[in-house]
């Protein structure tokens, strides 16, 4: 049976004893039909379910309905049933299904198993079969449900629908009910007015359904989605679009030329209001579509009117919300893409449509402008050459934007520059725009050094005498200007002269992109003034490096695999290697001495190209240069010293070359690849010898490299060939032998080589295996990471080695015939847990950790090649180590625990959850090394899989708090998901999956589905904490009377930045870097508030500016202005000056109770008690006086002048705390703290 249908029946079986009635029906329905088939002695298969339940459902045809609970497992069994047995008895289920639909009254779920039933015998039928009336009849069932009211019932009929007509029987095309369809579409828009639900019903199905249309009805089809739009319904009209663009989509040949323009123009007509962005984005894409499907009919007739097209369509770049100017420009970058025929490209047509294009560079779209030079990018890429001389003003229009100071898309009219480059090639660029670096070149007042960094990533595919015509002679210029400026003592212009040479070098590498002129091109000459420079200029080593590799990359990958489009054939290519190797023994020779004579931090680009050079030189001269090399390396070998610590440090390697053996090991192990038998067995023996160099880690560490490369050659290469062979007698005895001595940086590449050779093991070599497996495991600890996930994947490794099966000889591990054990032990997954558990008896922590993380990796891999009772021995075993007390045998216990909590059955967890959870608990209230969260993510997971409740009866009493806490969290996350928070979780789920796929390599690795168990949380728990916290935090927008918040209709406002040169002049083409989104104003704010923050120097003193003393001589200086600006102002003075009066609510005229010396904004006003009594004179009421004379003059804070303490001793004005005094102020801060006194 089926896997996917097993587990389906499986939920269904375990919903009897749900709390909802129609689950424990359906569960019931199962299990009677499935101890039927047992009585019947037949095999649980689809087949016999569907047979029982069809005989069921025969017997209950004289009853006023179908048992919900059979239908609903029949439309499960139905999509697994053979299409032999459906087609045989397509008859008998059609009549059996159709009196379901006949019931008025039915309910949802009884339809919707009733439509799955229909979809799965349908599907089943062959084309013969639809011609039958009662197929036909049954789809034009399943048509009026798709326009049905209810709506579950239309979702379930339209998907059906949807999914018969896109998968039409073999060998039609066309499926043999698409003219029902189309019939009963046509009928419904045609009563759209009337019938405006049904036709917004048909629109939907019209738009999830990918078919092909009959050609008869599509002109119909289309005339009538065309008239939806006029019924003025925004909703219908953007429904009939998007169904629209879905027709055009599978448009095919159903229309004819004229036909074809007939409908694009009536679309074009209908071309929404630029504000409706639903509509529009609607209407773009059917432009989109049915223009591309235009030019598959007629390139020409589509061509021609596309200038007027495009004119039209540019304004929603310009005007429209961001949605519609994304469409529109996804638009017309389709419309150049496909609808621009090769031969039209110098047309006239193309020049308008390059016309046009250009008035988006127009101050107008300067919001847009990241939308237009993207399209003008894509116009570049689709003319090519074409694009000279017809865009060359369009160039220096873009350069001349480019180079204003305040211009603020640089980086988008770079990509359009980039584009032209690679269009127009560089000749032709650098003559529309010269670079103006030196005066024997120079065409104009305007440099452009800037061009040269642009160029360099979008130069391919261009003759290379270019370069050695007009750019290396500009090189040489600016190095000898350079050189001038260095003996007048200019430092500056030297090094920016030096630094445009280097820059013109670094060309070289786009110019080695496949050229098409190799062998004319590539001289004696060029590659010796190449070498010279490599040799004598250090700073230019990269970019010729790097032009040498691209070149021969290119080359050989072309020789040897012909790829469509390349710029030479294959034959070409085979030439140009062949000429190139003339070239590579002096070059060979030449990198050699480099490489010996560079630092060692910085040379992997010379190893890079020396390897690029060995892929085409001769076999025979790779001999003889090996010989060599191992010559020179046998010398150094001999009287080689050890660095020293300091020697190896980053410093050092920066600035000096390593010693002579390690740069020759280095160059013996790149030819490995590439030597015949004889040197390869000098190349092992060499091998052999620098790995027993326990003295020098970095000797031993490139002795491993070098037979780890050996191993993974090809099989049938001399390097392989002769590993097996010395397997037996040299390689195994010499890694199990070796293992007390190697190097802490030479155990990754000694893992690797395990790795290598673990892979290739014959049966009577397994033995290497357990000698070396401790080392591996152990390797699963190590602090560098590549060493540990090798460690993993060499586990892994020969796990599966064990899984073949063979003979392991244990004497050829322990040399001790006599031993108590047996002398052969046979391989198998089992043996290979039990070799690896010994470990588990170490004495050292490090070690019993080291055994359990490997144990859970191997598990993880291969528990499904393991008997059930073998796990529960290995997993009794590990639960005594989580309650050890040392935390980090503790730590990886738990890590085990959390894997079997994911992998293994429940019914193997279930009968042990006692055993697992006390022994999680144990650390559930420890801190350190976060165990106490590692036990609640594992707690969480036993939850999910076994059920809380479950989890909850193993738990220790004295632990049932946290059990209640996870109950709490549990149903705080169900009800987020109720409140829309599952959505969320979900895209982040999502994304989650998304990076890890993309990160994978097809398999699983150790850093994706185990590094996810071990150290990710995944706790739903934690996650709902978290999205309650994010969701809480999120701000609201203001409300509009249009219903949008304030943050999406806002709009950025612009100023005008002016000079002193006068007026701004909106007519000169530099007018936009005038422009600011950002308010100067606010801008020059910040700059002086950053300068009054800035200390200043007194007599020598650092001087703090005080912002409250400004503020206060900032007002004082403006209550003059203030007063002056004011005026007679007859209405204030009544009301502030202290012979103002005012009325009362009987029109009686009272004074204000102020005195000479009461400031204008402060005014008390007493209670009728307080009025009777006469002023106190003294102080005033406010008391702010108080403490004004201790305030310096120059420093901020308390200052002692022979008084009294100013923060200890100010007294309280006793007529301001008396009760009902109430006291206005400015509502400053001063002012509260009277009034929390008064209370």
């Amino acid at each position: 049976m089926d896997s996917g249908l097993e587990q389906q029946l499986q939920r269904l079986r375990d919903q009897i004893n749900s709390k909802a009635a129609h689950q424990q029906q359906h569960a019931a329905m199962l299990l009677a039909v499935e101890e039927t088939i047992k009585e019947q002695k037949a095999a649980m298969e689809p087949g016999s379910y569907f047979a029982a339940l069809l005989t069921l459902m025969e017997q209950q045809t004289g009853s006023n309905g179908l048992s919900n609970a059979a239908l609903f497992l029949l439309s499960t069994i139905l999509p697994y049933v053979s299409h032999t047995m459906l087609r045989a008895k397509f008859t008998t289920m059609m009549a059996v299904l159709s009196q379901s639909l006949d019931l008025s009254s039915a309910d949802v779920a009884l339809l919707k198993s009733v439509i799955s039933c229909l979809e799965a015998t349908l599907l089943a039928q062959d084309a013969s079969s639809w011609k039958q009336p009662i197929a036909q009849a049954t789809f034009k069932s399943l048509l009026q449900l798709s326009t049905d009211s209810k709506p579950k019932v239309r979702k379930r009929a339209q998907e059906a629908v949807s999914n018969l007509l896109s998968r039409p029987p073999p060998p039609t095309v066309i499926h043999p009910a698409a003219s029902i369809a189309s019939r009963f579409v046509l009928d419904v828009l045609s009563n759209a007015k009337a019938d405006t639900q049904a036709a917004m019903h048909t629109l939907q199905l019209i738009k999830q359904t990918e078919m092909l249309w009959p050609a008869d009805d599509f002109g119909d089809l289309c005339a009538s989605l065309m008239q939806i739009p006029r019924l003025n319904t925004p909703f219908v009209a953007i429904l009939a679009f998007q169904a629209l663009e879905r027709v055009f989509s599978s448009a095919g040949e159903a229309l004819d030329e004229d036909q074809f323009r007939d409908l694009l123009i009536s679309v074009i007509d209908l071309k929404p209001n630029i504000n409706d962005s639903a509509a529009s984005e609607a209407w773009l894409k059917i432009i989109e579509k049915g223009y591309i499907a235009y030019a598959s009919v007629s390139a020409d007739g589509c061509f021609q009117s596309l200038p007027d097209l495009i004119d039209l369509v540019l304004p929603d770049i310009e005007l429209g919300k961001q949605s519609t100017r994304d469409a529109a420009t996804r638009c017309i970058w389709a419309l150049i893409r496909h609808c621009v025929p090769d031969s039209k490209l110098g047309s006239e047509d193309m020049q308008r449509i390059i016309a046009i294009l250009t008035t988006g560079l127009s101050y107008r779209f300067r919001e847009s402008w990241t939308l237009v030079f993207l399209l003008i990018a894509a116009l570049f890429q689709r003319l090519g050459k074409f694009a000279h001389p017809s865009m060359d003003e369009l160039i220096k229009e873009v350069a001349s934007m480019r180079m204003e100071p305040e211009f603020q898309f640089k980086d988008e009219a770079d990509a359009v520059l980039g584009a032209a480059v690679r269009a127009v090639g560089p000749q032709t660029f650098l003559e529309i725009l010269p670079l103006n670096l030196d005066g024997e070149s120079r065409q104009g007042d305007v440099g452009r050094a800037w061009l040269l960094p642009l160029m360099k990533s979008h130069i391919r595919n261009t003759p290379l005498r270019f370069f050695i015509s007009d750019m290396l002679p500009l090189a040489d210029r600016l190095s000898r200007q350079s050189q001038q400026f260095v003996s007048q003592g200019r430092d500056i212009e030297a090094k920016v002269f030096n630094a445009l040479s280097q820059q013109t070098w670094a060309l070289l590498t786009g110019f080695c992109n496949v050229p098409a002129d190799i062998i004319e091109s590539f001289t004696p000459e060029f590659a010796e003034r190449l070498a010279t420079e490599l040799m004598e200029v250090p700073e230019l080593r990269p970019a010729i490096c790097g032009a040498l590799q691209t070149l021969l990359t290119a080359v050989h990958s072309l020789a040897h695999k012909e790829i469509e489009d390349s710029p030479i054939t294959q034959q070409q290519a085979l030439a140009a290697e062949q000429h190139l190797a003339r070239f590579a023994p002096d070059y060979l020779s030449q990198l050699f001495n480099v490489f010996a004579q560079s630092p060692g931090a910085g040379r992997g680009y010379l190893m890079d190209t020396i390897t690029a050079f060995l892929a085409v030189i001769s076999p025979s001269e790779i001999n003889a240069t090996f010989v060599k090399v191992c010559t020179m390396l046998d010398q150094a070998l001999k009287t080689h010293k050890p660095p020293t610590a300091a020697e190896l440090t980053e410093r050092y390697l920066e600035a000096h070359p390593p010693p002579t053996a390690h740069t020759m090991t280095d160059l013996v192990i790149v030819m490995a690849p590439y030597l015949d038998a004889e040197r390869t067995q000098m190349l092992m023996r060499a091998a052999f010898v620098l790995a027993n160099q326990s003295e020098d880690a970095m000797l031993q560490k490139r002795g491993y490299k070098a037979l780890s490369r050996l191993a993974e050659q090809p099989e049938n290469s001399p390097a392989r060939q002769i590993i097996e062979s010395a397997m037996a007698e040299q390689l195994i005895p010499m890694l199990t032998e070796s293992a007390e001595s190697v190097a802490a940086g030479s155990r990754r590449d000694r893992l690797a080589l395990t790795s290598l050779l673990a892979r290739n093991l014959t049966d009577d070599q397994l033995h290497f295996i357990p000698a070396m497996l401790s080392e591996v495991i152990i390797g699963t600890k190590e602090s560098n990471e590549r060493a540990r996930n090798i460690a993993f994947e060499t586990l892994l490794v020969m796990g599966r080695r064990m899984s073949q099966g063979g003979t392991i000889n244990m004497v050829a591990i322990t040399d001790d015939a006599n031993a108590d054990m047996a002398a052969e032990q046979s391989a198998s997954m089992e043996e290979f847990f039990k070799i690896a558990a010994a470990g588990l008896a170490a004495q050292t922590p490090h070690m019993i950790s080291a055994t359990i993380a490997a144990i859970s990796r191997m598990l993880f891999e291969f528990h499904e090649q393991l008997n059930n009772q073998f796990i529960v021995e290995l997993m009794k075993t590990i639960l005594m180590f989580v309650v050890h007390n040392n935390r980090e045998i503790a730590k990886a216990s738990l890590g085990f625990v959390k894997v079997i909590a994911v992998v293994l059955p429940k019914e193997i967890l279930l009968p042990h959850l006692s055993e697992i959870v006390p022994s999680i608990c144990k650390w559930s209230h420890e801190y350190k090394n976060q165990m106490r969260l590692k036990c609640r993510h594992i707690l969480d997971r036993l939850a999910r899989r076994l059920g809380m409740d479950a989890v909850a009866e193993a738990t220790p009493e004295e632990h049932s708090k946290l059990i209640a806490n996870m109950r709490k969290c549990q149903q705080r996350s169900q009800r987020a998901k109720e409140n829309g928070n599952a959505q969320r979780r979900s895209e982040d789920d999502a994304a989650k999956t998304v990076a890890a796929a993309s990160a994978a390599t097809g398999k699983k690795t150790f850093g994706s589905a185990y590094e996810d168990i071990i150290y990710g949380s995944e706790s739903e728990f934690d996650e709902s904490d978290e999205e309650e916290r994010r969701g809480s935090k999120k701000p609201k927008g203001k409300k509009t009377k249009g219903g949008n918040t304030e943050e999406a209709t806002a709009k950025p406002n612009a100023w005008i930045k002016e000079d002193a040169e006068g007026p701004l002049d909106f007519l000169d083409r530099s007018a936009f870097t005038h422009f600011s989104t950002i308010d100067p104003s606010s801008a020059a704010t910040a700059k002086a508030r950053r300068m009054r923050s800035q200390p200043k120097m007194r007599d020598g003193k650092l001087v703090f500016d005080d912002e409250e003393e400004e503020a206060r001589k900032a007002q004082a200086a403006a209550e003059p202005a203030k007063n002056e600006n004011a005026g007679e102002d007859y209405y204030v003075q009544s009301l502030t000056s202290k012979d103002g009066f005012y009325r009362t609510a009987n029109q009686k005229i009272k004074f204000h109770k102020r005195k000479a010396g009461d400031s204008d904004d402060e005014m008390d006003i007493a209670s009728d008690s307080e009025t009777k009594s006469p002023a106190k004179k003294g102080k005033d009421n406010s008391g702010t006086a108080y403490g004004r004379e201790f305030r310096s003059k120059k420093a901020a804070g308390d200052v002692k002048r022979g008084n009294i303490d100013p923060y200890a001793y100010i007294p309280l004005n006793p007529k301001t705390m008396k009760k009902g005094a109430i006291a206005i102020k400015n509502n400053s801060k001063k002012d509260k703290r009277v009034r929390r006194v008064k209370g």
